[in-house]
């Protein structure tokens, strides 16, 4: 646990302030790496020891955070004696986001969630003068509360670690901590008077927690057991240790004002409304217990569980907590909202006088009938400038600063969201991203303080990522074309001028969506429950994906002992059947509508008894493609058989129902070996089946008579406890090469 003393830091707050047109605000010099200069070296040594081994000697690092005078994070590197390299950076992070650099464009190594790439030269590169990387930007976030559920929820320390050592090197300083905050929750209702029921009947499961932590969903997937209140709080005193080692601001969770029912008990005057259903819930697991801000109460609960949060985790004097996300204020009264935000703030400030909210600027997107700019303004100006940083969450696709002026002076973080969900399949928004955040920073009276990430679901997309981590560090958009062809030589180790093309072409078209407001959940027919009306549009040019599936797969024999590369030669093979997919649903569709019932049973034959079942070995000869993995580790977390089995539920619901009666079906979709064929396969299966037998009959299919048959298919995937493997099966090229003989003449076939 850190603790940090408050007395220097008491000092700082406010000393400067940047001038801007539009006025004054804090530059929150006081959000800084706490740890020494010399424990953040020791840091980013270990760090490239974990990452390279004894090679990692080859580098001398050292913290100075007297190196710029600007709060900005810099790190020079140049050449020694014995072929070595310096680097000297301002912080931890900055000395890693150097070194990775480094690495990058001068060793042309690889580091991401698909595996590593880390074949570095000997000895290393020689540097003529210094090196010099450095941002213009303070703050680098990383993470989307809802990612702790879709992605990290079952990681155990080793996986995190990773992850922290990539949040380094990819330069992120202000990342969210939000584990274990539960068991602070339960030591702060116990001793309001609340009884262990009343809390589990609060509390949700493992898989579900996010939504619960911003009040959208009560009970659901629970009872949350005490064994991962331990669990979660041993993880987060680690990450933390480790975050702040590494001069990392971590963002720790505020109070927002959402109660367990239990509280209208105790407190039977307390002023608590119960709010409408979030999405397609009911009251049975949803209705959130608001308490209002000006209630005295609001204050004193706020004021207990932030006391808990500094005293157990220490404080970096960062807090984030989102108020209505996803649901309406009980008024639109301008009055209303700015005491709704003065009221969370001052719950911050009465236990850290130095208290930053980040809030996540999401409730202006998802209900912008409500929202409308007095609505905005109230809510932020409830806050002194420069006491909050907002989030704008979206800003790829639909920034909310621009409408705003700013966020009305707030600073603000303008974010790259890219995937919902956790979803599979290729996605990016290229254009914007190279030119989105030098926009922000030239936007007239711009409060911008820095770029962030903050996906739904990640360990997808890894070449997104890599590129939206650059444009922190950079003074200009980059050339993408000359960009995507270094990532590929990077990404396997040699350059090969045809996967270079793939790439290029990869960039130009599904990694290019240029629709506007686009959301990238994904709709491909393949992972939705069937209908007579799916979606089948897309944002690209097919025949730009099926070069690059055709460049990857010749490339295959000389690459495909490259970690990296197998994984994109299955994603990339995987898109070309998702669109295949789709080719096949309107067939079926069309001869469904022209009752031909040979055409329905050819093309539907395909994809029941080849093509899905094909994409299932596929995706089950990877590591990074398995549903075992994923219910290995829920599993992995649980203390006895009961915890097991109800962690393993949790892992099948979120990606499949996503609620006991699919209430947001299959909107944390994936596409993995072994979830193909088990859930999705089955509802094609029964769909396919279902027309033929109406069309036999002389029937009309009726979708309502359907959606009740396939949801007992997809309530028994859920419960059907059936082990999965773990480890990949097969021969990742053998079977991407006998897709690829059976199935790209018939893709080129589709676009003439």
């Amino acid at each position: 646990m850190t603790h940090c003393s408050r007395g220097a830091m008491l000092a700082l707050l406010c000393v400067t302030m940047l001038h801007c047109v539009s006025g004054e605000f804090h530059t929150l010099a006081h959000l800084r790496a706490r740890a020494s200069d010399k424990t953040q070296s020791r840091a980013v040594a270990d760090l490239l020891k974990r990452l390279l081994g004894n090679r990692s000697r080859e580098f001398i690092v050292s913290v100075n955070g007297t190196l710029s005078d600007d709060g900005l994070d810099v790190c020079e590197l140049r050449s020694a004696r014995n072929d070595k390299i310096v680097a000297v950076g301002r912080t931890g992070v900055a000395v890693a986001a150097g070194i990775y650099n480094y690495l990058k464009y001068f060793c042309n190594c690889h580091v991401s969630w698909s595996g590593d790439q880390l074949n570095v030269p000997r000895p290393l590169p020689p540097l003529t003068g210094v090196l010099r990387i450095s941002t213009p930007h303070r703050f680098r976030y990383y993470q989307n509360v809802c990612t702790q559920s879709y992605s990290t929820v079952w990681w155990d320390w080793p996986r995190w670690q990773r992850e922290i050592d990539w949040m380094a090197l990819n330069g992120i300083n202000l990342p969210l901590a939000f584990n274990g905050q539960e068991a602070l929750w339960q030591e702060v209702y116990l001793s309001l008077g609340l009884n262990q029921t009343e809390i589990d009947h609060f509390f949700t499961g493992p898989a579900f927690l996010a939504w619960n932590r911003m009040g959208n969903l009560f009970q659901w997937g629970g009872t949350l057991p005490q064994s991962w209140h331990i669990k979660q709080l041993n993880l987060q005193f680690r990450m933390l240790g480790r975050m702040r080692a590494l001069g990392m601001i971590p963002v720790l969770p505020a109070f927002s004002g959402i109660v367990p029912e239990g509280i209208t008990r105790l407190f039977p005057k307390a002023n608590v409304t119960k709010l409408s259903p979030w999405s397609h819930f009911n009251c049975s697991y949803s209705c959130a217990h608001m308490l209002d801000p000006r209630d005295p109460l609001f204050q004193r609960i706020g004021a207990l569980f932030l006391s808990q949060v500094v005293k157990e985790f220490g404080t970096d004097h960062i807090y984030n907590t989102d108020t209505f996300n996803e649901m309406s204020p009980a008024s639109s009264d301008p009055a209303y909202l700015a005491s709704v935000s003065r009221a969370v703030f001052s719950t911050m400030t009465s236990v850290d006088p130095q208290a930053i909210w980040l809030m996540q600027g999401w409730l202006f997107l998802s209900d912008p009938w409500f929202w409308k700019p007095d609505q905005v303004k109230a809510l932020l100006h409830g806050v002194p400038l420069g006491r909050m940083i907002v989030l704008d969450l979206f800003a790829e696709s639909m920034p909310v600063y621009p409408s705003t002026n700013s966020f009305y002076g707030q600073p603000f973080i303008w974010c790259m969201l890219h995937n919902f969900g956790g979803n599979s399949g290729l996605f990016g928004t290229v254009e914007r991203i190279n030119s989105g955040p030098f926009e922000a920073l030239r936007f007239p009276n711009s409060t911008l303080v820095g770029l962030g990430l903050t996906p739904e679901g990640i360990e997808q997309n890894p070449v997104v990522y890599e590129l939206m981590s650059e444009m922190a560090w950079r003074k200009e958009p980059v050339n993408l074309s000359k960009w995507v062809s270094l990532y590929a030589l990077r990404r396997y180790g040699s350059m090969d001028e045809n996967l270079a093309l793939a790439w290029r072409l990869l960039f130009h078209s599904v990694y290019n969506c240029t629709v506007l407001l686009y959301k990238n959940h994904n709709r491909s027919p393949l992972v939705h429950r069937p209908s007579l009306r799916m979606q089948t549009d897309i944002w690209y040019e097919p025949a730009e994906l099926y070069k690059a599936w055709k460049l990857l797969f010749e490339a295959a024999p000389g690459f495909v002992s490259v970690e990296t590369f197998r994984y994109d030669l299955v994603d990339v093979t995987r898109q070309a059947l998702q669109l295949l997919t789709t080719e096949f649903y309107k067939e079926i569709r069309d001869a469904f509508q022209t009752q031909k019932l040979s055409d329905l049973l050819t093309a539907g034959g395909v994809l029941v008894y080849d093509l899905l079942p094909e994409l299932d070995r596929l995706l089950s000869s990877n590591e990074h493609f398995l549903l075992g993995a994923w219910l290995e580790q829920a599993q992995s977390q649980a203390l006895d058989q009961h915890e097991a089995q109800l962690y393993e539920l949790n892992a099948r619901n979120q990606i499949t129902l996503w609620g006991p009666d699919g209430n947001i079906l299959d909107y944390a979709s994936k596409e993995w070996g072994g979830l193909v064929a088990d859930y999705y396969l089955q509802r094609w299966g029964l769909f396919v089946n279902t027309l033929v037998e109406c069309l036999d009959r002389g029937r009309p299919f009726k979708q309502d008579v359907f959606n009740q048959a396939v949801f007992q298919v997809e309530k028994g995937f859920v419960f059907n406890q059936r082990k999965y493997p773990s480890k990949p099966l097969g021969d990742t090229y053998d079977i991407a090469h006998r897709i690829f003989l059976k199935y790209y003449p018939y893709a080129l076939k589709k676009l003439k």
